[in-house]
């Protein structure tokens, strides 16, 4: 369960960053018509971090569907594998599900 939660928990990040590298582009292109020397080294520092935060989000959600094929595949070869244990595994959390939600 921790697994799926940390999945989870970088699809966020990874949807946060999309918005965050949005944000700060549409920032860039506002603030295009900006003029002095600090205002100018400022939007260039934040061009090349962009363009590296970009490349990391990349990396990053490739990675992130990487683990999430091979977690399927895993899982789907377990299933081929081991059918009275798959069905097993399902009946138990779907009657634990079950008291849970009788519960309430």
């Amino acid at each position: 369960m921790s697994q799926e939660m940390t999945a989870a928990n970088k699809e966020k990040l990874v949807t946060d960053l999309k918005v965050v590298i949005s944000d700060t582009e549409e920032l860039l292109r506002a603030t295009a018509g900006a003029a002095g020397e600090k205002v100018s080294e400022l939007r260039e520092r934040l061009v090349v971090r962009l363009r590296d935060t970009k490349e990391r989000v990349i990396d990053l959600e490739a990675a992130l569907l990487d683990k999430t094929k091979a977690a399927a595949r895993a899982t789907d070869d377990f299933v081929h594998e081991e059918p009275w244990k798959a069905v097993g595994v399902a009946a138990a959390l779907g009657l634990a599900l079950g008291v849970l939600i009788g519960r309430r």
